[in-house]
């Protein structure tokens, strides 16, 4: 294969992803909802990710060529431990994540760690009430900037006749800025 190739995965993330602001995105979930949507969101979801896993699954990826890129994931040195941690408390995505690793796929921090820390506060600020016009302004100025370093961390990363999967939350647009030297193909599996 010639070229850089991307597979974008859209996800949405589960509740082993949300770390100590699950509780309380819960919380606010069933008030909002009720606790049988709660119930039946989380099964869907369950649905996605077994849907993800036979979609890739199809590909027969060539897994010593591919490198993998996740939502969240800071560039830091400790990115395996991040992923062993959410997989072993039951986080689908990560346990995926370890699927492809333990296949060959090269794990790669993806996230800015700073930009990853704001965006937490804000979003904690949010889950306690303290929103407001500028907090969710701010918060898509945050998601934007992460975009930005996410499509520049593919990019430095990513090399000739490689494949990428990249994991990301369906508010994100990352692909949109990467380099026309990479083709994007988004993952079908909803």
């Amino acid at each position: 294969m010639n070229g850089r190739r991307l597979i974008h995965i859209p996800i949405i993330h589960t509740e082993v992803d949300m770390g100590s602001l699950a509780k309380s995105l819960k919380k606010k979930y069933i008030q909002r909802y009720g606790v049988h949507k709660w119930r039946h969101h989380l099964k869907k979801i369950d649905e996605l990710w077994t849907n993800i896993e036979n979609c890739l699954e199809q590909k027969h990826l060539c897994y010593s060529q591919v490198k993998i890129y996740q939502d969240g994931l800071p560039v830091c040195g400790n990115e395996l431990q991040i992923v062993e941690e959410i997989a072993n408390r039951g986080g689908r995505n990560h346990q995926l994540l370890l699927t492809l690793i333990n296949k060959g796929a090269t794990l790669i921090g993806t996230e800015d760690p700073s930009l990853l820390t704001k965006e937490y506060q804000l979003i904690k600020n949010a889950t306690s009430g303290k929103v407001n016009r500028e907090t969710a302004t701010e918060q898509k100025n945050y998601i934007a900037k992460r975009d930005a370093f996410i499509a520049r961390r593919i990019d430095e990363t990513l090399k000739e006749g490689e494949t990428g999967i990249l994991f990301l939350g369906m508010l994100h647009k990352a692909t949109e800025k990467l380099p026309s030297g990479i083709t994007v193909e988004d993952l079908k599996y909803y």
